[in-house]
């Protein structure tokens, strides 16, 4: 099934286990747990696919199974990232599941759900799992476009009033589970795109309240080197 609900409080069990993501500044200072959501936020052009990919490439020889979803994203950009892990013998095990710019609005809004039901499956065969959305804004705007079409009463920033639930359902999937399932883990990094670094606006608050902590990648930063 696409949509599944949410593994339980019973079902889980603790974070103990860390997931390396190969960069220094992250796995030193906020490291991740098999399990847990960490979102990468910033606005476009500094770098949040690129840090989800070096993740990806990091799990080589880590027995854990990873998912990219790219939603909305263009096809050049995605061929350049399957290109990638086809020269780093990521493809091995990792599962790609990609809906362009130009898929309709309806595709765009059911690939994470597709993702996380292919990073469940294996979570709950006692395997770990890593699945990266790339990224939750464009989603959230096929959703929107779906609601507007559906003549469904707009909200803040025209999106729907069940936004929320949206991505609260897609990213609590992500459990590390216990002992009696398994002790299988789905690990999400969801990205969110930013606006000139407003994390004020309504879709990056959303996420940062659901997720367990926050990867913010400044422009200023960036640009300077």
């Amino acid at each position: 099934l696409i949509e599944s609900p949410a593994p339980g409080i019973i079902s889980r069990r603790s974070v103990y286990e860390p997931l390396q993501t190969g960069l220094i500044a992250i796995d030193s200072m906020i490291p991740i747990g098999r399990g847990q959501r960490e979102l990468i936020i910033g606005d476009r052009q500094t770098g949040k696919t690129a840090v989800a990919t070096d993740t990806i490439l990091n799990q080589k020889g880590q027995d854990v199974i990873c998912v990219y979803v790219a939603i909305g994203q263009r096809a050049s950009s995605v061929a350049q990232v399957v290109t990638t892990f086809h020269e780093e013998g990521a493809m091995e095990y990792t599962i790609v599941v990609a809906e362009m710019a130009d898929s309709p609005a309806t595709l765009q809004y059911l690939a994470p759900y597709t993702g996380a039901a292919l990073a469940e499956y294996f979570m709950y065969r006692e395997r770990h799992t890593l699945i990266i959305y790339d990224d939750l804004s464009k989603q959230a705007q096929a959703y929107r476009q779906m609601s507007l079409l559906l003549r469904r009463p707009p909200g803040r920033e025209a999106y729907p009033g069940d936004v929320f639930y949206l991505h609260s359902r897609l990213l609590e999937r992500a459990a590390k589970l216990n002992s009696l399932l398994g002790e299988g883990s789905m690990t999400a990094l969801p990205i969110v795109e930013t606006q000139s670094g407003d994390v004020s606006a309504y879709i990056p608050t959303n996420v940062i309240s659901i997720t367990d902590g926050q990867i913010f990648l400044s422009a200023d930063l960036f640009n300077a080197g």
